[in-house]
């Protein structure tokens, strides 16, 4: 998934039971919201409570909505507004949000700056992430009861491949209460980085089936692709995307942001499991998606270059090399446009051309290039390993693929590259012991 789609989940996720305390007398352990209107806190609580059980799209914009009616001096709830809102809407809300933080409490005011630090995010190495995380850090070591700062910590620990950090906050959040399925299918995950594919898929599904009809549960249906992708069930994974599809078009979802990031999993599936036909179609269908979005102009341009470098990997997988390189050429040149702003993506253009490379048979210049690629990534530190292993450099190779086994990052990538990375290790220790 992309980077945006994992920072709107993560605030989505962290305002979940923020307002549970406005009615609760001021503890020193926990915010002190700055709202007197009981119809703003029972409708916050109401929007809380659709977020933490996966149901999102135009109702909860009417909710929030509701808020700022209710009381239209409640930073919180402009700032609720600015998240459930299309992006290219929520920019005013955040602005209004962080000037009425000003008057607002210390918790309240301190949680708003750091998190609208991430508005704009596109790349998961973008060091506003970390930044983030550091204030939010001190901010839940003056307020430890505080379940929302630890709810959006976990979501950011565990996309920043921080998983130790992201388990011991969402324990901490099932400590605290009120339980959550979104943080039950969170914890989940940690089930799959300890290769236990199965219990965690019983534990998404376990989640699923305490849903109510309408939810679109962005955390369950992936990580349900994610246990089959590992264990090699690759329809049932696209099973699991499909589903989440129709899910995110029945709840309204894509009025908000469109469904090109589901498309694009699915196409990845595709494209490296050689279903090449079907991985261009689908990296085509949900770029459709984009265009007549509320997206800001600067995203779908993003969105407009992750078209190319998809479509430029499945042609060159096809042996299409001059077509692809006309695609990953035109990428090249967005990033150069892009100036200082299109610095952040020079490590996915070196992925890109490694891959093309590679697809050529040209080994060396494939190292070259993924060298040069993002190496907390297990696809890009797996195509290096391949890279390394054509060009007889074994020792390398094995490193390499050590480090996709060992990677913690839990994504679409590991999913993709671990179970390859695992089989060409054993190879090389089969290979070692015939010798010995």
């Amino acid at each position: 998934m992309s980077a945006s789609r994992i920072v709107r989940s993560s605030l989505l996720a962290s305002l979940a039971f923020s307002a549970a305390y406005a009615a609760e007398p001021a503890k020193p352990s926990k915010f002190t919201w700055t709202t007197s209107s009981p119809q703003a806190k029972q409708h916050l609580l109401e929007l809380q409570k659709n977020i933490e059980h996966f149901q999102f799209g135009p109702p909860n914009v009417e909710l929030a909505r509701k808020v700022v009616t209710a009381d239209p001096d409640f930073a919180l709830g402009h700032y609720y507004l600015s998240v459930v809102l299309p992006p290219a809407e929520g920019q005013a809300e955040l602005d209004k949000a962080l000037e009425l933080g000003k008057r607002a409490s210390d918790g309240e005011r301190r949680f708003m700056e750091a998190a609208a630090g991430l508005r704009g995010v596109q790349t998961p190495n973008d060091p506003r992430i970390q930044e983030t995380i550091t204030k939010l850090e001190a901010v839940a070591e003056d307020y430890p009861e505080e379940r929302l700062v630890h709810v959006v910590l976990g979501q950011l620990y565990q996309g920043s491949n921080q998983p130790q950090k992201a388990l011991k906050a969402f324990e901490r959040c099932e400590r605290l209460g009120p339980p959550s399925p979104r943080v039950r299918a969170f914890l989940a995950n940690e089930d799959l980085l300890k290769g236990d594919y199965a219990g965690a898929r019983s534990r998404f599904e376990q989640v699923q089936a305490s849903l109510p009809k309408g939810a679109a549960p962005f955390a369950v249906r992936y990580g349900i692709a994610f246990s089959n992708l590992y264990e090699g069930r690759v329809d049932a994974a696209l099973e699991s995307l499909n589903a989440y599809l129709g899910e995110y078009r029945t709840g309204g979802l894509n009025q908000g942001f469109p469904e090109v990031f589901i498309w694009n999993s699915i196409a990845r599936i595709n494209l490296e499991n050689g279903r090449l036909e079907e991985a261009m179609k689908a990296y085509e269908k949900g770029f459709e998606s984009v265009p007549g979005s509320g997206l800001p102009d600067d995203q779908k341009t993003i969105w407009q270059g992750r078209l190319l470098h998809g479509r430029s990997r499945v042609l060159a997988r096809m042996g299409k090399q001059a077509e692809a390189w006309a695609e990953a050429e035109k990428i090249k040149k967005m990033i150069e446009d892009g100036a200082e702003q299109g610095k952040q993506f020079w490590p996915f253009w070196h992925y890109l051309a490694g891959y093309l490379k590679l697809e050529a048979g040209e080994a060396q210049a494939a190292i070259d290039h993924l060298q040069q690629a993002d190496s907390n990534d297990p696809f890009h530190t797996l195509l290096l390993a391949r890279a390394l292993e054509k060009a007889g450099r074994k020792d390398q190779a094995r490193q390499a693929y050590q480090r996709v086994v060992d990677s913690t990052n839990n994504g679409l990538e590991r999913a993709l590259a671990y179970p390859e990375a695992k089989r060409k290790l054993a190879a090389f220790s089969g290979a070692a012991a015939s010798k010995s």
